[in-house]
């Protein structure tokens, strides 16, 4: 038998830090959030414009907040409350050359939650309107949608 044991202490806080992948993350706040019938959550994303942040909940548990980048001087951001329509792995936007938008959320009028590659900006209003996410943070919400549904999501823009 280990000396710690003998002590009492069978644990003991390791020398490093371990990385858990945030969609076993998710799964596990699924998990102890919900219901055996989780599919019913609700989701809601909450964005603070005047923080750059978003926060997402599931079923009213706060699970995440994530620094996002939104509207520059001369774009804007909607403000309120809305339903997503519409999911899309990649999309390429035509407004804006086709540039690609992974793992985007549709809301109010082709307004889009987003992937981007400029991480460096995300905490800072730098888009064109739409609302940009890190890469993993964009997919864990594209999932989550897709797990829960389109109608038990709901996005709220605020100052």
């Amino acid at each position: 038998m280990r000396k710690s044991m003998q002590q009492g202490c069978c644990w003991r806080r390791a020398p490093f830090n371990v990385r858990i992948p945030f969609t076993l993350l998710f799964a596990v706040c699924i998990l102890v959030v919900g219901s055996i019938d989780s599919a019913r959550a609700s989701i809601a994303v909450h964005i603070h414009l005047s923080q750059q942040t978003m926060n997402v909940a599931i079923d009213g548990t706060d699970i995440a907040t994530w620094r996002i980048s939104t509207a520059r001087r001369g774009y804007r951001t909607p403000i309120g409350i809305y339903k997503p329509y519409q999911l899309e792995r990649m999309h390429h936007s035509r407004l804006y050359n086709y540039t690609r938008m992974p793992y985007s959320l549709f809301f109010h009028g082709g307004y889009a939650i987003h992937s981007t590659t400029e991480i460096r900006n995300l905490g800072h209003a730098v888009s064109h309107g739409f609302i940009r996410l890190s890469p993993d943070n964009a997919r864990s919400l594209f999932e989550l949608v897709q797990i829960h549904g389109l109608q038990n999501t709901t996005i709220e823009i605020s100052e």
